[in-house]
């Protein structure tokens, strides 16, 4: 039986090219941004709601993405490449992030696993600063909490803001709460909250490099 896979790349081939579609011809990388985000949320909508038919088919819709602008990365006047090199590009690199599954390399847990993999992504990078790499055009909540991990990853003491929530019980229900009246309080004040915590974001980034640089 032929390769599901191999179909897609047919497929996406033939509308790709002369002959094919046109809306599909007229797309670029910029262009189908949206609906990689969008379909992304729409598994995580999946996956909350424990629907397995809507899990498999918003998964094709991803894979769809990743077809889609490899195929358009394959068409580059100068620096073309494939599905294939990207697979290739993702399989090496768990391999090599993965010296404990695929080397000599001992690891007593998962903890130790993700510490690793940290290690040898900025090494692999030549990262200078633990703000390296972080996506600054994610929301603006995973944003905060990715440099927020990366400095404690980095040994990076941060000053950050906790006398307003000292007298909160402990408890991801609190918690929440907490998180939900600040965003009232924000909106009452005519703030909005997502471009407050980026600007938050943007001083903290600012405030590990000049750490850093001490």
């Amino acid at each position: 039986m032929a390769s599901q896979l191999l179909r897609l790349l047919e497929v996406m081939d033939r509308l790709r090219s002369p002959g094919g579609c046109p809306w599909d011809a007229e797309q670029s990388h910029q262009t189908l941004i949206k609906y990689l985000l969008e379909e992304s949320y729409e598994f995580v909508d999946a996956v909350d709601e424990d629907d397995r038919e809507a899990m498999r088919e918003e998964l094709g819709d991803i894979l769809l993405q990743v077809y889609f602008h490899s195929r358009i990365a394959q068409e580059h006047p100068t620096d073309p490449f494939s599905i294939e090199d990207v697979a290739e590009g993702i399989a090496d690199k768990l391999i090599r992030r993965h010296p404990h599954v695929f080397g000599d390399v001992e690891v007593s847990g998962s903890d130790e696993v993700l510490a690793n993999w940290e290690q040898l992504k900025a090494a692999e990078k030549n990262r200078k600063s633990a703000t390296d790499g972080v996506a600054l055009s994610q929301p603006a909540l995973p944003l905060i909490t990715k440099l927020i991990y990366r400095a404690e990853k980095n040994g990076i003491k941060l000053d950050l803001p906790t006398a307003d929530l000292n007298n909160v019980v402990s408890g991801e229900v609190a918690i929440g709460d907490a998180l939900v009246a600040a965003v009232v309080a924000a909106i009452q004040q005519g703030i909005e909250p997502e471009d407050l915590l980026r600007s938050r974001a943007r001083e903290i980034a600012a405030e590990i490099k000049r750490i850093e640089s001490l």
